[in-house]
């Protein structure tokens, strides 16, 4: 079944959204679509229909999805066609990653507040304040996530 207008500008708002992230359009498109695609499990030729591209556009776009665990190939017994399709813990897993380079990062932030340890306050304000902020921010994301967990598997509703 074809798309709808309403449901192409909600793809295209998902993919806009994405691309102010960093992705490339064609993959918030791809993200977009699995969303909200009927049934779930999408082709890379389905996908290139509805979105109105190449499939080496596809198979670019599935390729940086995959790994992050946000899209996974699946396919139904005795067909030989890969499918795609959101993966039911790919939000939380995606978040994770997320998370994970947050830490790495806060990291990098003590190195350089490290290397600046002789320099002015002043030249050391904007890597304290970064550094401050993700340091609430790893003390605090350990709570949020088991309060989604708690939520997400009917702990606390």
């Amino acid at each position: 079944m074809a798309p709808t207008e309403r449901e192409l500008d909600l793809v295209d708002e998902i993919a806009a959204s994405f691309e102010r992230e960093g992705l490339p359009l064609i993959t918030g498109r791809v993200i977009g679509w699995l969303l909200i695609s009927d049934p779930p499990e999408q082709s890379a030729a389905d996908l290139a229909a509805v979105l109105g591209v190449s499939r080496s556009s596809i198979s670019t776009a599935t390729r940086m999805l995959t790994p992050g665990g946000l899209v996974e190939r699946v396919r139904r017994r005795g067909e030989r066609v890969e499918l795609f399709r959101i993966a039911p813990d790919g939000w939380s897993r995606m978040l994770a990653d997320r998370y994970a380079r947050a830490t790495a990062f806060r990291e990098v932030l003590e190195h350089g507040l490290e290397a600046l340890a002789d320099e002015p306050a002043a030249r050391r304000d904007r890597l304290t304040h970064v550094h401050e902020l993700y340091l609430f921010l790893e003390s605090e994301l350990p709570a949020l996530w088991e309060r989604w967990d708690a939520r997400r598997t009917g702990g606390d509703r």
